[in-house]
């Protein structure tokens, strides 16, 4: 990663910077109901509303909720009530990587919303780790409807780059030091008890520098930032020995990540490493001499490592689970203005996918619609309530100016550019390296 910025640098004042809250008249109107399955969705209208509604996208869970949805991140709810914004969120009719059915729900809300209290002036969709993803679809897919969307610390380069991504670091790992063990890449029983099969390995390969070395190869095509624990300072950029601390405490999670219901819900394999290059997606993560130092601490001979991963067995995808984790989803073209907020040390949403991201929308010549805003802190979905405030802010500036001004409103916001996704994967089928044709033929 680079301390550059992809975008303007102006001077704008931050108008949700301070701690004061302008109070609200009275209590808000506050409305609850269900889907036709039954999952709780809710609305709140203050009765001083600005005009915008702020809808709210949650995150992954594996489990269902009877309860009515958050409609706002940790800590903002009364205050956005008081500052005049209406809320709305919506539970999802299904679990896990709900990207097929949480768009039809949160449309359901607006739908509600617009009945009930009248159509909102200004749509804003907004959400985190997996609910920035569902925000950026509905603000693809309905242009007409929504005015901009604030994805915060998520996966937004897309299902296909981010789970593939992980695929690269997990092959290494398990090919390089447990290659006969049962842990699993794809088709996995149970996302938990194979976090479980991993942890063991990654602890005994950890006390010796050779096993060090080879997790911290894996890592690297996993892309995994040198800083993942908001409780523990940044390292240094040459402290290599720090940096592999903070990698080791998100190892599992950000490379084992979750797929038993991805893989359900797609009929399928939709990860592949057929026809990747170990050595050449080395060379290009950028951290080649990261890796090579600690090669060198080990006396190990990295050529031939990279050799192993080249020849081994691959795993090939199929593509129609391909297709429909594209459709669930891979961003395109962004039709609305589109602000990012994330951690420059998020070890389960990698930084590299926000370049994945920039990478999406340079191809489909959406650029200017895109813009990036990063937070000096380690950990996944960390930002402070007044971050948040800023980036809402920066946003309807330029709704309302039609520019992006850019600045660093909070101290704690810092100019970065994050690295290329190494396994950038579009939403164009036949876009991705060594995905297989789409049913149909080739692309």
């Amino acid at each position: 990663m680079t301390r550059g910025f992809a975008g303007f640098l102006v001077q704008v004042t931050c108008i949700f910077c301070g701690s004061a809250a302008i109070a609200a008249t009275s209590s808000p109107d506050v409305f609850d109901g269900r889907h036709a399955s039954g999952e709780p969705w809710r609305l709140e209208k203050p009765a001083n509303w600005n005009g915008t509604l702020l809808l709210y996208s949650h995150g992954y869970s594996p489990v269902a909720s009877n309860a009515p949805p958050p409609t706002a991140p940790r800590g903002m709810h009364d205050q956005l009530l008081a500052q005049g914004y209406a809320l709305a969120a919506s539970a999802y009719t299904g679990t896990g990587w709900a990207l097929e059915e949480a768009p039809r729900d949160q449309l359901e809300v607006v739908d509600a919303f617009a009945r009930r209290f009248g159509k909102p002036r200004r749509l804003i969709a907004w959400g985190d780790s997996m609910g920035g993803l569902v925000s950026l679809a509905l603000a693809e897919r309905h242009p007409e409807r929504f005015d901009g969307a604030l994805p915060m610390c998520g996966s937004v380069s897309g299902s296909l780059g981010m789970l593939n991504t992980a695929l690269d670091g997990a092959f290494a790992f398990r090919t390089l030091l447990a290659p006969d063990s049962d842990i699993r890449l794809v088709q996995v029983d149970d996302d938990r008890a194979n976090a479980a099969r991993v942890a063991p390995v990654l602890a005994a390969a950890w006390t010796t520098p050779q096993g060090r070395a080879r997790v911290l190869l894996a890592a690297t095509l996993a892309q995994l930032p040198p800083w993942s624990d908001p409780a523990a300072p940044e390292p240094a950029q040459d402290d290599f020995a720090a940096q592999a601390e903070e990698i080791r405490k998100t190892f599992v999670m950000g490379v084992f990540v979750p797929r038993v219901d991805q893989e359900r819900r797609a009929g399928g394999l939709y990860s592949w490493n057929a026809g990747i290059d170990y050595r050449s997606q080395l060379q290009r993560s950028g951290r080649l001499a990261f890796v090579r130092h600690f090669y060198a601490l080990a006396g190990l001979d990295l050529e031939r490592d990279l050799g192993t991963l080249n020849s081994a067995t691959r795993i090939s995808a199929d593509p129609q689970a391909v297709a429909y984790m594209r459709t669930n989803y891979v961003p395109g073209k962004l039709p609305v203005p589109v602000l990012t907020l994330q951690t420059i040390g998020d070890g389960l949403t990698v930084p590299a996918t926000h370049g994945g991201l920039l990478e999406i929308a340079r191809e489909v010549k959406s650029e200017p619609q895109l813009a990036q805003l990063w937070v000096h802190r380690a950990g996944h979905c960390t930002f402070a309530s007044a971050e948040i405030y800023a980036a809402l802010g920066v946003l309807e500036r330029r709704l309302d100016t039609g520019e992006w001004s850019l600045t660093l409103p909070q101290p704690t916001f810092v100019n970065y550019q994050p690295d290329p996704l190494l396994r950038a994967c579009g939403a164009r089928p036949g876009s991705c390296a060594g995905e297989p044709p789409p049913v149909g033929g080739t692309p």
